[in-house]
């Protein structure tokens, strides 16, 4: 797998990637707490089909750049995956991949700049319209402590502590019965400098605080509430920990046409790795259909 660098954006992306230099883009978006390793059983079968496939770690996580500007808005994250489009020379074929914040960040990319996506898949995190008064609702306001935890200052010494173990815990939570070993060692690499574990939190900072939104951004952060003009695959674990998996009912009414909404059976949160013969297939088909 070739490991590569370009800047975009004005940050210095990292990224993971295979296939032809002349295919079309498929580019893959991690989410927290992951990294670009995440999608390390995908990028050789959109390889295989003949896609250029490529696995960007985002702004903040080593070994990409902190960014200069200290944007983690959503906004931020779409107008990367924009220029990382333009930056690797893709054109109309590409197609856009995004797992938890990745999800979000291709909602709002695909959205904001249509003519640049030809498909998009998104996983774990539905469409920021099928969500209602899910943070509302007792249970999933429990699954979802870390967000409200992590506007406090104590959310950087907690997820340091003890060899980062606030981070094996959500893994643990969020994909019962999934041994994330792997995982959670490249996270920590990503994540261990204080400055990196800052940026991760920040983005759940941005989420609740729009003092910390460029207001330069305002059009494509507010493309990040549309729906994809695209067909769009959404998968989603039916033993998600973190999101539940009742917040799909409805989504596909909610998609453009010629898109599908599917259950990963026996998978959580990080359904990509747990059943990646599953979610390979589901991915492929759809973009070669």
């Amino acid at each position: 797998m070739l490991e590569g660098r370009i800047s975009a954006n004005g940050v210095d992306f990292a990224y993971l990637a295979e296939g032809p230099d002349d295919g079309p883009l498929a580019l893959c978006l991690h989410g927290f707490p992951d990294t670009a390793w995440g999608w390390r059983h995908l990028l050789p079968e959109l390889a295989r089909a003949g896609y250029r496939a490529v696995a960007p770690f985002l702004r903040g996580y080593a070994p990409t750049a902190v960014p200069a500007d200290g944007r983690y808005q959503v906004g931020a994250l779409a107008s990367d995956a924009i220029a990382l489009h333009d930056g690797l020379g893709a054109d109309e074929r590409a197609v856009i991949i995004g797992h938890d914040w990745g999800a979000m960040a291709t909602y709002a990319a695909a959205s904001h700049a249509p003519d640049r996506w030809q498909r998009v898949v998104a996983a774990a995190v539905p469409p920021l319209g099928a969500m209602g008064n899910a943070f509302f609702d007792y249970a999933q306001i429990r699954r979802s402590f870390y967000m409200f935890f992590f506007q406090t200052p104590f959310a950087e010494p907690a997820v340091a502590m003890n060899d980062m173990a606030f981070i094996e815990g959500l893994w643990r939570d969020w994909s019962p019965g999934y041994d994330g070993a792997f995982d959670v060692a490249k996270v920590k690499d990503a994540l261990r400098d204080p400055a990196n574990t800052a940026a991760a939190i920040g983005y759940y900072r941005a989420m609740f605080d729009p003092s910390l939104h460029d207001p330069a951004l305002a059009d494509i952060q507010a493309a990040s509430a549309a729906v994809p003009p695209q067909p769009t695959l959404y998968l989603h674990g039916d033993d998600d920990g973190c999101l539940d998996i009742a917040l799909t009912d409805g989504v596909e009414s909610m998609l453009s046409p010629g898109s599908r909404v599917e259950t990963v059976k026996g998978a959580g949160h990080f359904l990509q790795v747990e059943q990646p013969d599953a979610v390979n297939r589901m991915i492929v088909e759809f973009l070669t259909a």
